[in-house]
């Protein structure tokens, strides 16, 4: 697009300097006015394309992300593939490409969980009123402190979050220092197991969502037929 654009204007320039030398002014202004109705016209049909490239000369100095990066904006969650001038191309999570014009990743609110090259991790266990809550707590602190990709520091910690209709909540926050998307789901979902099957073996419940109905129903039967 620049070297079209180029081109066309030294051919403006070379024939504003012909008609200059050959005399015809006046051709030369109706040139002039043609001229800047279409620089007009152009300016307005590329105003959007001038945004994005705008927009991808700040992300390459301000670095919001880079490739390989895990990023969330809007609705789309995906790796950050390739960032040229005018557009970013990122990978959603069902293995598509999404290719984003950068004025859109820069005009909204982008979230990098990557930046800080740590992660962290929260997730909830619901456990009886009947179960030792002590007991729950340690086992999923251990669980914690005994998976490699968990960061002893900072600590992992386990507080009590709610006392709902039919479970203790508890949650357990920790730290991963791979937080690329597909081993923070990875890492997660290895340390629920892990802590539901901890569970499991000393007798701690995960109770079911209940639900209780009250109020009565009326049948009405229909009357014999005579015999």
């Amino acid at each position: 697009m620049v070297l079209r654009l180029f081109r066309v204007g030294v051919t403006l320039v070379a024939a504003t300097v012909a008609f200059g030398f050959a005399g015809y002014g006046s051709i030369l202004t109706s040139l002039a006015a043609v001229a800047a109705a279409v620089t007009l016209a152009v300016g307005f049909a590329a105003q959007e394309m001038i945004k994005n490239l705008v927009s991808g000369v700040f992300i390459h100095f301000e670095k919001p992300f880079k490739v390989g990066d895990w990023i969330e904006w809007e609705d789309n969650v995906g790796t950050v593939e390739d960032i040229s001038l005018r557009v970013t191309r990122v990978a959603i999570f069902d293995n598509e490409l999404l290719t984003v014009p950068n004025s859109r990743l820069t005009d909204d609110v982008i979230k990098n969980p990557v930046a800080k090259g740590r992660l962290r991790i929260r997730t909830s266990f619901g456990i009886g009123y009947d179960d030792d809550i002590d007991l729950a707590k340690e086992i999923i602190l251990e669980t914690a402190r005994g998976n490699e990709e968990i960061r002893e520091h900072p600590v992992p910690t386990v507080h009590l979050r709610e006392l709902a209709d039919n479970y203790i909540n508890l949650q357990a926050r920790f730290w991963v220092t791979n937080p690329k998307r597909t081993d923070f789901i990875r890492i997660k979902s290895d340390y629920v197991q892990e802590v539901k099957e901890r569970f499991d073996e000393v007798g701690i419940s995960l109770p079911a969502p209940q639900r209780e109905l009250s109020g009565s129903i009326d049948v009405n039967r229909p009357e014999e037929a005579p015999g």
